[in-house]
């Protein structure tokens, strides 16, 4: 996908349909998981990530990083102009959608990662209500539908590729988004309580592993030769005497 065919993509919680609930609920379900996150470096990769409240984590460095001048680090995603193994956390929301090559900025992140960080991702969930602004051309244009929507099972793939433990996966949102998200909407309730998957954003955690998981090999067996039924002139260099000899 060539530059000028990338999608449109958000700078502001504002411009997702709507995105102070979206962002309230991103919140409130990443909120245990901060005093779990702990170091030296947090990298907020995209404006949505480095406006989003990270309430008890456990680093006090904090660094945004995105393609304005209200960033800390003005950058390209996938050219992070940071050293290897450097950072202790990444958050990711909402941009796996809005990139050409989605995997590649997967591994860009986990070279600055170090062993033992953690990575946080947001994402729309395409087996969900909100998919059906994908169906209807008046949306087609519109942020989020304009993007790529992945499956989280997706998503999931690409960690564990990587090297990643997903630590915590949630679904939020069991509403289409079109229209205002009302407290106590009776068919959300329902849909979350027999579809829990269905939830329009998806909510990973995900931790690096020391070292990658690898299969293990199966040793092949070597099969031994059985001398017991060798004939004997292998073993004296004479042949056998024939029983019509005399």
């Amino acid at each position: 996908m060539s530059q000028s065919a990338l999608p449109l993509k958000p700078y502001h919680w504002s411009e997702l349909p709507n995105g102070p609930v979206i962002r309230e609920s991103v919140e409130q379900t990443l909120s245990p998981w901060w005093p779990r996150i702990f170091g030296y470096y947090l990298l907020s990769l995209g404006p949505l990530s480095h406006k989003m409240a990270k309430t008890g984590v456990g680093i006090n460095r904090k660094y945004s990083l995105f393609d304005e001048a209200q960033a800390d680090i003005e950058g390209d995603y996938c050219q992070l102009p940071i050293q290897n193994a450097s950072i202790d956390a990444v958050v990711m929301n909402f941009l796996l959608e809005f990139e050409a090559d989605p995997y590649r900025l997967l591994r860009e992140v986990d070279r600055v990662l170090i062993s033992g960080g953690h990575l946080v991702i947001t994402g729309f969930n395409p087996l969900s209500p909100m998919f059906f602004g994908k169906m209807l051309p008046k949306h087609q244009q519109e942020i989020p539908w304009c993007g790529r929507f992945f499956m989280p099972s997706r998503v999931k793939d690409w960690l564990g590729l990587l090297g990643y433990q997903v630590v915590a996966d949630e679904r939020i949102l069991h509403h289409h988004l079109l229209g205002d998200v009302k407290v106590g909407n009776i068919w959300s309730h329902a849909l979350k309580s027999w579809l829990p998957s269905t939830g329009s954003v998806y909510v990973l955690v995900a931790k690096k592993l020391e070292s990658p998981l690898t299969p293990i090999q199966v040793k092949r067996k070597v099969k031994r030769p059985n001398w017991s039924t060798a004939p004997s002139a292998s073993r004296t260099g004479h042949a056998p005497k024939s029983s019509n000899e005399f």
